[in-house]
């Protein structure tokens, strides 16, 4: 990278995010993306369904056409207002390809080699993995920069793709004579659980791949789903503790106080001053009936949508044509720049 300082962008401010079209969604989704969205969306955020990073690794064609619907409804039955909010699929719009190519001449093998996730994601058999998956973080940069967002909220585990967005950004400004072109995007990553973890193991993170269904509530859970799964979730036999410093080591605790937390808009440390000193015997009933209340009304609703697949697409094809807008013309703005004939 160069020492040349960035110029500042002038710009709007502008926040996109989007969930990848791979699997059911479950609470950490939903605390850690969807209600967050719905709290930026008086920003006229994008938010999108990432269906094009969803086949770095195979997928069932029609399975990723009921999971990309899915992941609209849930943006819908959790606050989004289309009215406010673009929503979109990726693939929709073919700019955020396009981009990509570009941004893939940009970045430096040696940025991606450094991409934790896709180690991860490889393990030990990175050669049968695909281009795309190695690549990922580069289309990643496409789909925010296509539309030259300014703030991203993300879990902590995507900090590391969002710098590698910023040194693409900075050094596409810095090679074409551009300077503020793109923004430095900035990642957004507050609140108490923004990366919740595991009912079974408080060191992992919540996730759609995990084999076993009682390490999730899933958002398509029923009211006895969620009540059984919260009750059978792992904990210490220890009570809580009368201070949040005394969460310290205890993981399992700590993410279901955290939960509790995102689910009521409250701090830890109010959680804690309600039921420090308490067994989980009072606190896990409590924490239930909350998953509950919050939770039953969004999955009535997403079902109420998923069996409306005609209105869902309504709101895509809307939220599309309105993303072709931006993206098309970030991308002859940036044909220019790189010399490409104008034809």
């Amino acid at each position: 990278m160069t020492d040349q300082a960035p110029v500042p962008y002038a710009g709007p401010v502008r926040v996109l995010s989007g969930i990848q079209a791979s699997g059911a969604l479950h609470l950490g989704n939903y605390l850690g993306a969807l209600k967050r969205f719905a709290a930026v969306q008086d920003q006229k955020p994008f938010i999108f369904v990432a269906d094009m990073h969803a086949i770095t690794v195979w997928q069932d064609p029609k399975v990723l056409a009921a999971q990309t619907r899915e992941i609209a409804a849930a943006y819908l039955a959790s606050g989004l207002d289309p009215a406010k909010a673009t929503i979109f699929p990726q693939s929709a719009v073919p700019a955020h390809a396009e981009l990509a190519w570009i941004f893939n001449c940009v970045a430096r093998l040696g940025w991606l080699d450094r991409m934790t996730q896709f180690k991860e994601k490889s393990g030990k058999h990175k050669e049968r993995s695909s281009v795309g998956l190695y690549t990922y973080p580069v289309l990643q940069a496409a789909d925010i920069l296509l539309y030259k967002a300014t703030h991203v909220p993300v879990g902590e585990d995507q900090k590391q793709h969002l710098e590698l967005t910023r040194d693409i950004a900075q050094k596409f400004n810095n090679d074409y004579d551009a300077p503020g072109f793109f923004p430095l995007t900035e990642p957004v990553i507050e609140g108490p659980a923004t990366r919740v973890m595991s009912l079974r193991d408080g060191s992992a993170k919540m996730s759609k791949s995990d084999p076993s269904d009682q390490s999730r509530i899933n958002l398509l859970d029923d009211a006895d789903a969620i009540a059984s799964k919260i009750r059978k979730s792992r904990t210490d036999p220890e009570p809580l503790p009368e201070t949040e410093e005394g969460l310290q080591g205890r993981a399992e605790a700590s993410n279901l106080v955290a939960i509790y937390a995102a689910l009521a808009d409250i701090s830890k440390a109010d959680v804690i001053a309600q039921f420090g000193g308490q067994g989980f015997g009072a606190f896990k009933p409590a924490l239930a009936e909350l998953a509950v209340e919050k939770m039953a009304p969004i999955t009535a609703e997403m079902r109420r949508l998923m069996n409306d697949p005609a209105e869902v697409d309504r709101v895509l094809k809307a939220g599309a044509e309105r993303a072709r807008e931006i993206g098309d013309q970030t991308v002859a703005e940036v044909k220019k720049l790189v010399g490409f004939l104008p034809l």
